[in-house]
């Protein structure tokens, strides 16, 4: 079956839309998804907020988290009568035939993901695990970046501002005092911290271990394959959040060890005085816009600077078709427009109801990849526009930053 949809899509898989709640979001209602099947399921789950990409990572929301949850689906077969497996599965079978000898002799898996994360309001300020805290729990690190898909921010939400960080000069003491007053109400650890306003069309780059309050603009993650992470802050919106949010990821016997949990803070990454400089990622043409403009497209690293994982996004112009070189695979989501890519015909729905297949999600394999994908853009007025994540192989993983 793997052999088939491999064969169908002449390298490039298709895949089905993967939706994911959680217990502790409101969704923004901005991911296309139908607005009957936020609470798909179930009440007790929370809502739908987000929609991953180019998954073989499980997500990790507590003992009701169904066997599959946040595993992405390749799609195949005729219209009408598709069949679908695991990526996870897919991965393991074609193992450098999807991934390129590279990847695949060092990490032996796809060891990214990218999702669409749509909260209405801020979450609370957290941190991912750095590896050495994660292996304690049998999970890996987790840094992530961020974009602000212009398509999908028509409105800004409840918050559209991020708290990044700690001040410079904060102590490890001030944070354990946070710790120490969970249960009182609001440990207020955000008044260490500074909130940037956030600007679609841009993002950041979130080390492991650095605190985060994602603000309330729908953001596009490419991030490493874990779901790790613990919540640092007791109180968002006047809803308390349960110390069990916090301690999900940590060792049972360290689970009140306050000293213990402020050491999963990374303390230079969070106080650096350039924080902004840093983390900052403002969108950076691959080639000189002329040069592009001219072939008949627009291509632009919106995640960059950092070895883990990397992402573009590519407009082809009205009208244009071209050929896209990339060093490896990739999994891509479209955001605007509608086409061909290879062999597929490719479209942005406006509305998705919960387990309908769309023709909008797909993985490259490495080989096509280098070889070049040919995208035509039929339309006389509206520009192709497609996100597209990569793992630690892409050239910009390599631009340097501080």
């Amino acid at each position: 079956m793997i052999i088939q949809a491999f064969e169908q899509g002449e390298g490039i898989l298709r895949l089905a839309p993967t939706w994911v709640p959680r217990v502790f979001c409101i969704p923004g209602k901005r991911i296309k998804l139908h607005p009957a099947d936020y609470y798909a399921f179930g009440a007790q789950r929370g809502g739908i907020d987000e929609r991953w990409f180019a998954s073989t990572t499980k997500a990790d929301n507590g003992p009701l988290t169904t066997p599959e949850e946040g595993l992405s689906h390749v799609v195949f077969g005729d219209p009408g009568k598709e069949q679908q497996v695991l990526l996870v599965d897919a991965v393991t079978e074609l193992g450098p035939q999807l991934l390129g000898q590279t990847l695949w002799h060092e990490h032996g898996k796809w060891p990214m993901y990218a999702k669409f994360f749509d909260n209405r309001a801020p979450l609370p300020h957290h941190l991912h695990q750095r590896q050495e805290h994660a292996a304690l729990v049998g999970m890996e690190g987790k840094p992530e970046s961020y974009y602000f898909p212009t398509q999908l921010n028509n409105y800004g939400a409840e918050f559209p501002h991020t708290y990044f960080g700690l001040e410079p000069g904060t102590t490890p003491a001030q944070v354990r005092r946070c710790l120490e007053v969970w249960e009182q109400g609001d440990n207020r650890i955000t008044d260490l911290s500074k909130a940037y306003r956030l600007e679609p069309g841009t993002g950041w780059f979130v080390p492991a271990g650095v605190l985060h309050a994602p603000g309330s603009y729908c953001t596009y993650e490419p991030q490493w394959a874990s779901d790790v992470f613990a919540m640092f802050q007791s109180m968002v919106s006047e809803v308390p959040i349960d110390w069990g949010l916090l301690v999900k990821n940590v060792p049972v016997e360290r689970q009140t060890d306050l000293d213990f949990l402020v050491s999963l803070i990374d303390w230079e990454a969070n106080t650096v005085p350039d924080f902004k400089a840093r983390y900052f990622r403002p969108p950076v043409p691959v080639v000189p816009i002329e040069e592009m403009q001219e072939a008949g497209y627009i291509e632009k690293w919106i995640s960059y600077g950092n070895p883990f994982f990397a992402a573009k996004e590519l407009i082809v112009l009205p009208g244009r078709s071209v050929t896209i070189v990339d060093e490896g695979p990739y999994g891509m989501i479209m955001m605007q427009g509608h086409g061909r890519m290879g062999v597929w015909d490719i479209d942005t729905p406006a509305l998705i109801r919960f387990g309908q297949l769309t023709s909008d999600e797909f993985f490259v394999s490495a080989q096509t990849a280098q070889a070049g994908v040919k995208i035509t853009n039929p339309s006389r007025y509206d520009p192709l526009v497609m996100l597209k994540h990569f793992g630690p192989y892409a050239e910009a993983t390599r631009i340097k930053f501080h």
